[in-house]
C-alpha cells in the first residue's frame, strides 16, 4: 500500500510544480487541503496549485493552526507544553519540527520515532526519556539534561549538544555525524558503533564511557580525553 501511495505522490510532484506549506498538525494540514483545494500528503504537508497567502493565512486562524513553506527557516510551531506534546504524540503524531521546548520537562517520557529536528529543547530535562530512533537533526540540545536517556538509533546529525548532560545514556548506533559534543558529560554512556565522523568532542568527559566501534572519522577531539575511554 505504501509503494502504491508512493508511486502515485512521486508522479503527481513530477506533473506539477506547485507550492508546498507545511503546517503544526497532521490534523490541520488535512483540512486546510479541503478548506484550499490542495492535495493532503497524509502528514503534515499541502501541496497548492497556487499559493493565496491570504487565503491560506485565513483558513489558518479559523483553526488555529501555524504554517511556513517547505525548507522556510522560521519556526512552525510556536512554544509547545510538554502535556501538549504528549497528548499529540499519543494519539499518534510524531512531526514537531522546529518545536520550542526550551527548559521543557520530559523525564522518563516515552518519545521513540518522534522528529524534533530543528527543535529548541536547550535546558530541557529529557532524563531517562526513551528517544530512541528520534530524528535531532540540528536540534539545540545545548545544557540539556539527557541522562540516562536511550537515543539508540537517534539522528542526531549536526545537532548542538554542547555541555549537555549524558552521563549512562544509550547512544548504541546513533548517527552524530558533524554534531558537536563541546564539553558534554558521556560518562558510563553507551556510543557502541555510532558515528562521531567530523563531530567536534571537544573537552568532553568520556571517562567509562563505551566507544566500540565508534566512527571517529575527522572528528576535533583532544586524545587524552579518550584515556579512560573503554574501546
Amino acid at each position: 500500500m505504501k509503494n502504491i501511495i508512493s508511486i502515485g505522490w512521486n508522479s503527481w510532484l513530477k506533473q506539477h510544480k506547485e507550492s508546498v506549506l507545511l503546517f503544526d498538525s497532521i490534523a490541520a494540514a488535512s483540512e486546510l487541503a479541503l478548506m484550499l483545494n490542495g492535495h493532503w500528503d497524509g502528514c503534515n504537508g499541502v501541496i497548492l496549485a497556487k499559493c493565496d497567502e491570504v487565503a491560506v493565512d485565513t483558513a489558518a486562524k479559523l483553526l488555529e493552526a501555524r504554517w511556513c513553506y517547505q525548507g522556510a527557516e522560521k519556526a512552525v510551531l510556536k512554544r509547545v507544553t510538554t502535556d501538549e506534546i504528549l497528548r499529540r504524540y499519543a494519539i499518534g503524531e510524531r512531526y514537531f519540527i522546529n518545536a520550542n521546548l526550551r527548559c521543557a520537562v520530559l523525564a522518563s517520557v516515552k518519545l521513540s520515532e518522534i522528529n524534533l529536528s530543528y527543535a529548541s529543547l536547550s535546558w530541557a530535562d529529557l532524563s531517562q526519556a526513551n528517544l530512541s530512533k528520534a530524528d535531532l537533526t540540528a536540534a539545540d540540545l545545548s545544557q540539556a539534561n539527557l541522562s540516562g536517556a536511550d537515543l539508540s538509533k537517534a539522528y542526531l546529525m549536526r545537532t548542538n549538544l554542547t555541555k549537555s548532560d549524558l552521563q549512562q545514556a544509550s547512544l548504541k548506533e546513533a548517527n552524530l555525524s558533524r554534531a558537536n559534543l563541546s564539553e558534554v558529560n558521556l560518562t558510563n554512556a553507551d556510543l557502541t558503533g555510532a558515528n562521531l565522523s567530523f563531530a567536534d568532542l571537544r573537552g568532553a568527559n568520556f571517562n567509562f564511557c563505551n566507544l566500540s566501534g565508534v566512527n571517529l572519522t575527522g572528528a576535533k577531539l583532544i586524545e587524552s580525553d579518550l584515556a579512560f575511554a573503554l574501546q
